[in-house]
């Protein structure tokens, strides 16, 4: 069972909490135990897994992607200039994998799915497949 779903973002980097919306696929899909895919099928944005209390942390993690690989590489050859967005969401990667249990996502207390915004704003479809 898949479901679809568009996330704005409004800035060039960004962390979007779309815990929500997996949320809704799951309980739409009426699976009391599964695994859940969640994807995007872009190249310039990525999917993780990690802290949704402190909003700092979404912050602090495109900083620190920030330093490792800078938007502007002046020998980077990519003809639309965006190679650090590709580059950045081959680190992050495409998609997680998480258990559903009892009808409900098997997320840690602190934690929180994020689609990963590298070459925004743009609306990116976010692709939730109920396994």
């Amino acid at each position: 069972m898949i479901f679809e779903y568009s996330v704005k973002t409004d800035r060039a980097q960004q962390l979007v909490d779309v815990t929500a919306k997996v949320a809704d696929a799951v309980k739409k899909s009426g699976k009391k135990e599964a695994h859940v895919l969640i994807s995007v099928p872009h190249t310039t944005c990525a999917m993780t897994i990690n802290e949704n209390c402190d909003p700092a942390v979404p912050s602090d993690l495109l900083r620190r992607l920030e330093k490792i690989v800078p938007v502007h590489d002046p020998e980077d050859r990519h003809a639309e200039g965006n190679s650090a967005a590709h580059l950045k969401s081959s680190l992050v990667g495409f998609s997680v994998m998480m258990p559903v249990s009892d009808g409900g996502l098997l997320l840690g207390t602190w934690q929180g799915i994020y689609l990963c915004e590298f070459d925004g704003p743009r609306t990116r479809r976010l692709v939730v497949s109920i396994i």
